[in-house]
Parts: structure tokens; C-alpha cells; sequence
């Protein structure tokens, strides 16, 4: 059955859209799982060898051999986090006076939607040919301008965008090959407040400011909310990495499927972009002009920071345990232990490095899920996850990535429409470990002591085309 120009013009309207949507959420670590409506029905179990509709793009493109004809599929996915923070004695560098670090407490959470999209037609009786577009890593937490952990971070953004072009084949009568390219672009935002009264009292005394000089323009006490200045750094880079899939038939019933992401070297560049207190500003302004040109300090410029995106390697089973119940599991493994620090350069010569210590470890997901078709147009699907943080510890956790291990519990259906249009939706809910936070900032050395009270939910939809 052909599909109709009707259906044919709102998937590519759709997939219009879901190229031109950034994706920003806040995931476990800041990678994004959430590529499929109907594998988040499943907890995403059984991903790498599911092979159910053209989203197998992204979890494995050797899935595509079990797809006919040709598929478009437009997902979508709002993403509405809680990260409820309590300040349980936050306090300003000893060496700047000491005592309680003063703001309020805050949810850092925002609400996010992560759009996919993906094509895949058959090539002949032996090869398949699909693209997909999809948002593998992203994070945002967005803070109150005078929350207690203001100098440690107010706005945080990453957004990817990856265009996945692949090819999948069958090797033999039992297994599947498929690889792909990355295209990868991605973006980031960082923004917190800087501390005056730690900049003139602490790094401006080697140049011969005093207290005095100081006081006389309103700086006295390190942590004063009135007299902060704050910055904001953006960059963005486009590269490429790639990807690769097995999918081996067990027996007729089930299969294994083996994928794997390869890491994505990131450089960014751009701006950074300083609004200095009054105060501060003038002291500034009237340091020495040589050996350096002191009085350019806190100046905007230029800047660059590089990052790798980790490599993934997942496992996949999945078995028709009878012609209405399918079961399926999965591991996957993420190699964040490349994210050791976090250096950000400025161009100005006389701005040193901006260096935040992360030193992240590997992680591991499990996933176990199942589906039961109820009739010919209708599919239950549950699941269940445990999800891993790679922050080892509470003085290595920072308010922009406030994240620990997570419990996800997963239900969805799929409703065929007729022979050439399905829909999928799907829920889950992120049961959060507490998460406890004792990170000294590195710039200032003011410490932020705390819990985060977090949870996720995610409601996901998806609309298949086949024709």
C-alpha cells in the first residue's frame, strides 16, 4: 500500500521541524538516550537488537535489514526534570573571611524537548541505506541570578545535533552488518556569577590593590550579592566520529545485537562575554599597562574549550517468547573516563585558564523490558533500568551536572493506524538517588554543601510511516 500525499507532506514537515529544534536536557552524565518513542515504552531495553521501526538507525543500524520497504519515523520528547537544591551550609573561602555563603535555594531543572527523525528504504533483497537525526548528548540547569550556589554556575546549556547517514547489509542468512558516519555539531553555554570582592581582595593584590582601594569603590566582603559580576562563555564546533552494528539470529525467534558509538572530539570556540561590577570595573581599568597589559583583565575575547563525547558499546537481546510476547534486555557501556577536566582558554593573554576539575569514571545501564501485542493494532510495552552516574563522588559533583544514579520505570503502547501509518507513545519515570554536593569552586574557593532532591519524566510520542 502506498502512502498518501497527505501523510507523505506532514512527515516531511515534521522532520523539518525536528532539524531545527535544539535539544537541552539534563541526562545521566549528559548523555541522551532518548532517540525512539517506542523503545522508551521498553526502557530502551533490548535497543541493539529490537529492530522494530527506522529508529534502529541510531541504536544499530544493522537493524535496518529487518525493516521492508521504506520508513520515515518523527519522534518527539518532552523531557521535564526536578533538581530541587537545599543548602546545608555552604560557606566563602576561609581566606576571604569566611562564614555562611549567603543566597537562596533553587530547582535547576527546565523542561526540554529532544526531537528525532529518521529515513531508511531498502536498496535491493541485501542492503539498506537510512539517515538519522538525532540529539546524543545535551544538559540545561538554570538557576535564580542569586541562588547560594550563584559562582559555581547560573546557566549551563549543551546541544547536539548528529546526522547519522548509514548502510546495513546482510553478511550472511544469519547475521546483519550496518555502519554509519556522525555528523556532529555541537553548542554550549556557561554562565555564573564572579565574585568582586574575591577578585579584588584576592587576585588583583599581587598588582598592588589593597583593601582600601577596595572599600573606596563599595567591594568589601567576599559572597555580597550586590556587588557581583558575572560571564558567560559560548562556543560551538562541528565534527565527526562514527558507528558501527551486529545483529546475529540466534533461531527464529531470537537475536543478539552488538553496537557501537565511537567518541566524538569536540573543539569549541567563541566568546566569552563579562559584566563586571562598577567597582570593580574602575580598579581595573587603572592597573599597570606593562610588562602585560593588566587593565585588559576580565575584557571579552575570544575562547576555546575541547571535550570528548564518550564512546558507547551496547549488548542487546531480544526473544519472541510466543506470537504476542516479546522480552528483551540490554547493557550498554559509556566511557566517560576522558572527561578529566574541563579547560576553557581565553585569548586574552594576561585571562589565565578557567580549569574545572570533573574526573569522571565509566558507567553502565541495564535495561530489561517487554512488549504484548494485544491485537493486530494494538502493543503494550514495559520496562525497567538502573542508570549509573560516571560523578564519583559529592566534592567532584558541580550544579551544572547535578547527577547521580537514577531508577527508570517505563510503560508505552504502539497503535497501527492501517497498513502504512503507526503511532508509539511512551512514559518513564527517573527515580533519582539523593544527591549530595560538597564542591569547592575553583576560581574562588567558596564552597557549596548541599542535597538535591531530583526526579525525571519523560513523555515521549513517535508517528511511523511505511509505504
Amino acid at each position: 500500500m502506498t502512502i498518501s500525499a497527505r501523510k507523505l507532506s506532514a512527515a516531511i514537515a515534521l522532520a523539518m521541524m525536528s532539524a531545527g529544534m535544539s535539544a537541552t536536557v539534563q541526562a545521566s552524565g549528559f548523555a541522551l538516550i532518548e532517540n525512539s518513542a517506542s523503545g522508551m515504552g521498553n526502557a530502551f531495553a533490548g535497543g541493539a537488537a529490537s529492530a522494530e521501526d527506522a529508529s534502529t538507525i541510531y541504536f544499530n543500524p544493522a537493524g535496518m535489514t529487518k525493516l521492508s520497504g521504506t520508513q520515515i519515523v518523527v519522534a518527539g520528547h518532552i523531557v521535564s526534570p526536578t533538581a530541587d537544591f537545599t543548602n546545608n551550609g555552604s560557606t566563602i573561602n576561609p581566606l576571604l573571611g569566611g562564614g555562611a555563603l549567603q543566597g537562596g535555594d533553587d530547582d535547576g531543572g527546565a523542561t526540554a524537548f529532544v526531537p528525532n527523525f529518521y529515513y531508511a528504504k531498502s536498496l535491493g533483497e541485501d542492503m539498506w541505506f537510512g539517515v538519522g537525526v538525532t540529539a546524543p548528548f545535551g544538559l540545561s540547569t538554570e538557576y535564580d541570578e542569586g541562588w547560594v550556589g550563584r559562582y559555581h554556575a547560573t546557566t549551563s546549556e549543551l546541544m547536539t545535533l548528529n546526522i547519522n547517514p548509514s548502510f546495513a547489509a546482510k553478511a550472511t542468512e544469519t547475521v546483519s552488518i550496518g555502519f554509519g558516519l556522525s555528523i556532529q555539531y555541537a553548542e554550549a553555554t556557561l554562565a555564573n556569577h564572579l565574585d568582586s570582592a574575591a577578585i579584588c581582595l584576592g587576585k588583583l593584590a599581587p598588582l598592588g590593590v589593597t583593601p582600601a582601594d577596595c572599600a573606596a569603590e563599595g567591594i568589601a566582603a567576599a559572597g555580597t550579592l550586590a556587588t557581583d559580576s558575572s560571564q558567560e562563555l559560548s562556543g560551538d564546533d562541528w565534527s565527526i566520529g562514527w558507528n558501527f552494528g551486529l545483529i546475529f539470529d540466534l533461531d527464529e525467534s531470537s537475536r543478539l545485537g552488538v553496537a557501537y558509538r565511537s567518541s566524538v572530539k569536540q573543539d569549541l570556540e567563541g566568546d566569552v562575554d563579562f559584566n563586571l561590577y562598577t567597582g570593580l570595573e574602575n580598579i581595573i581599568s587603572g592597573l599597570p599597562t606593562t610588562p602585560y597589559p593588566y587593565n585588559s583583565l576580565f575584557s571579552d575575547t575570544a575562547v576555546a574549550a575541547s571535550i570528548n563525547l564518550p564512546e558507547t558499546l551496547s549488548v542487546s537481546y531480544y526473544r519472541d517468547v510466543s506470537p504476542k510476547l516479546a522480552v528483551m534486555a540490554d547493557m550498554t557501556f559509556t566511557k566517560w573516563s576522558n572527561f578529566e577536566d574541563l579547560i576553557v582558554t581565553f585569548d586574552n593573554v594576561v585571562q589565565s585558564p578557567a580549569v574545572t576539575p570533573e574526573d569522571w569514571t565509566n558507567s553502565m545501564r541495564y535495561a530489561v523490558g517487554m512488549s504484548y501485542k494485544y491485537s493486530d493494532t494494538l502493543k503494550y510495552r514495559a520496562g525497567l533500568a538502573y542508570d549509573e552516574t560516571p560523578i564519583r563522588s559529592a566534592e567532584l559533583r558541580t550544579p551544572r551536572i547535578p547527577g547521580h544514579d537514577r531508577t527508570w520505570l517505563s510503560l508505552g503502547l504502539g497503535y497501527k493506524i492501517d497498513a502504512s501509518m503507526s503511532i508509539d507513545i511512551g512514559y518513564s519515570h527517573l527515580f533519582v538517588d539523593d544527591t549530595d554536593i560538597n564542591n569547592t569552586d575553583p576560581s574562588f574557593g567558596h564552597t557549596l554543601v548541599g542535597t538535591y532532591d531530583a526526579s525525571v519524566d519523560i513523555l515521549s510520542a513517535q508517528v511511523n510511516f511505511k509505504f
